[in-house]
């Protein structure tokens, strides 16, 4: 057995272990590959919670609410306005760990009343080269992160999923709208709205990995570096700058360096 195959059987012990588990559950990559292993191995000892918030795109919860009836998975919705969560609106450079805090705060007793034995949510290996104040949050709070615990990387949660038939498997990463903000840019559900659009019309349009940063009156597009050519093509220039407009933004950029994970935290 090669070593990738070696972490999913630890994964799959971790799980067992468990018992029962409620699933903080987003339809990406990382959670719906953590739900469906829970699933198998738990049955309906595995419960998918899934937070409805203006910082999650619809497409994200119709993919969520797609995938556990189509593998027979009981989902519930959590309703939550982050916005009136202390220290989120004014987007300090902990606010992350404010959303998490209250988000993983109101998992644990929905998994209590349910009688579940733990809540677990889906980062991995990966995730702790990068900036990610909300893991905090998770230390606190007790919460199980079953990925990380059996040291998988994403490159290997992509190819298990693969094995695994998951429709998941090469879609492209993703984080919450918040994260299209620089920190100190005061976040409201009309500029999160800004932002859900317009990356729509790019997922429309066929970019696939990309994200919509937003700085005042600019939207500064990130896009994988093979597809600027594409990007800036006249006809598809014309069309994203039209609707840009339209929605509010005065100022439309393309970023010469592309795609990247949490280019925002260059500031921290």
């Amino acid at each position: 057995m090669d070593r990738m195959h070696e972490k999913q059987e630890h994964l799959h012990g971790l799980i067992r272990e468990m018992g029962t588990v409620a699933v903080a559950f987003s339809s990406g990559v990382d959670s719906t590959f953590l739900l469906k292993t829970a699933h198998d191995i738990l049955g309906d000892g595995a419960l998918a919670v899934t937070a409805r918030a203006c910082i999650f795109p619809e497409r994200e919860r119709a993919e969520a609410s797609l995938f556990c009836r189509s593998e027979g998975i009981e989902q519930i919705f959590l309703d939550e306005d982050v916005l009136e969560v202390e220290g989120f609106r004014d987007n300090p450079k902990d606010r992350c760990y404010h959303c998490k805090k209250n988000l993983f705060s109101k998992i644990i007793r929905i998994a209590e009343n349910r009688g579940l034995a733990y809540v677990a949510e889906g980062s991995n290996l990966d995730d702790e080269d990068d900036y990610r104040p909300g893991m905090r949050a998770v230390s606190e709070l007790g919460i199980r992160s079953p990925l990380r615990e059996a040291g998988l990387t994403k490159q290997e949660i992509r190819e298990l999923s693969h094995e695994m038939g998951l429709p998941t498997w090469d879609k492209p990463s993703y984080a919450c709208l918040a994260s299209r903000f620089p920190y100190g840019e005061t976040i409201t559900a009309e500029k999160l709205s800004m932002v859900e659009q317009a990356e729509a019309l790019l997922l429309n349009l066929g970019f696939r990995q990309m994200r919509v940063r937003f700085h005042g009156d600019t939207a500064r597009i990130e896009v994988e570096p093979s597809e600027l050519v594409r990007i800036v093509a006249p006809e598809t220039a014309g069309q994203i700058r039209s609707y840009f407009h339209k929605l509010g933004f005065l100022y439309v950029a393309v970023d010469l360096d592309g795609y990247q994970t949490g280019s925002l935290n260059k500031t921290v």
